[in-house]
């Protein structure tokens, strides 16, 4: 039995196979695979290529290596997310996808940025796909070979959402939103968020507002793990109000049933928000759990999410 996604990012996506909490079981073992076919592909090639996103994005480029997979941000001047994807390169291209939905702007605004770079950024592809193998990260791989990649074992989008959840590692326009900054989300030296994020590079855009509040101020909100009211029977939607005493104090990201944590999901709150106050939203409870530090800088604490 495949059950796909109703709505939402990922609709259309397998949401589940009939045994969601046997799957996520399988997933954490590094049994199952993921089929992450839903997510648009596309590929930066030219000589260029590296240093030129090294320049315009959030992440170290300079450094990857052939087969090792890279996350970035691209800020706006404010140092707000506007766009993010992963990144492979295979040493004559990078082999790139990004959340559904996002392709088509993110590749008209990388095509801006061109000027003279030896880069070419392709349209989005049809005859590659992203999928998750058994013990693997996300990796694009011919669609002709999905199947032998995925294996026997499969994992739905509620089994690897769930997980993602649990490990505290925040997805990009689900737990963000257009006033997100890095600095609430994870630290750049930290793996949270695959080292989106490098300080120690030449300047890009965005790099003097996220390196300011590291160094001299607090973001302004931070990134928490969600405890949920398990008697709820939903599960409340990204961007809901998160509410102290009445009053809203931040944003509901994702969240999922967890097949031993119950309901779980992640938020953006205030910093001055008690670290550990009782919240709600859309009428469950919700228990706090430290991700971003509250009183300093950009001090994320590996090992705070769940594994």
């Amino acid at each position: 039995m495949t059950i796909l996604v109703p709505s939402g990012i990922d609709a259309g996506a397998v949401w589940h196979y009939g045994d969601p909490f046997r799957e996520q079981k399988a997933l954490a073992e590094g049994l199952a695979g993921v089929d992450l076919s839903h997510r648009p592909v596309f590929t930066v090639a030219g000589a260029d290529r590296l240093s030129w996103l090294h320049a315009i994005t959030s992440a170290d480029f300079a450094s990857l290596q052939p087969g090792a997979r890279r996350d970035a941000y691209i800020l706006n001047p404010q140092g707000h997310l506007t766009h993010a994807f992963s990144a492979t390169d295979d040493g004559e291209r990078l082999w790139c996808h990004t959340e559904p939905g996002r392709a088509e702007a993110l590749i008209a605004w990388l095509r801006k940025m061109v000027f003279a770079a030896r880069v070419e950024v392709s349209e989005v592809l049809t005859d590659h796909v992203v999928a998750m193998a058994p013990g693997a990260g996300a990796d694009v791989v011919p669609r002709a070979d999905l199947d032998a990649v995925l294996g026997p074992v499969r994992a739905g989008i509620w089994a690897s959402e769930a997980l993602r959840i649990a490990a505290g590692r925040p997805r990009a326009f689900l737990d963000t939103d257009d006033r997100t900054i890095p600095n609430e989300l994870a630290n750049p030296d930290g793996d949270a968020l695959g080292a989106a994020v490098h300080l120690r590079k030449g300047c890009y855009p965005g790099q003097e507002a996220v390196a300011r509040i590291y160094n001299l101020g607090r973001p302004p909100r931070r990134l928490v793990f969600l405890h949920l009211d398990g008697t709820a029977n939903e599960l409340p939607a990204a961007g809901e109000a998160l509410t102290l005493d009445g009053q809203v104090v931040g944003r509901m990201g994702s969240s999922e049933r967890h097949h031993e944590l119950g309901p779980i999901g992640l938020g953006l709150v205030k910093r001055q928000v008690p670290a550990y106050a009782a919240l709600a939203v859309a009428g469950i409870a919700a228990a706090q759990e430290l991700l971003v530090d509250p009183s300093a800088g950009l001090h994320f604490r590996p090992g705070v999410g769940r594994a």
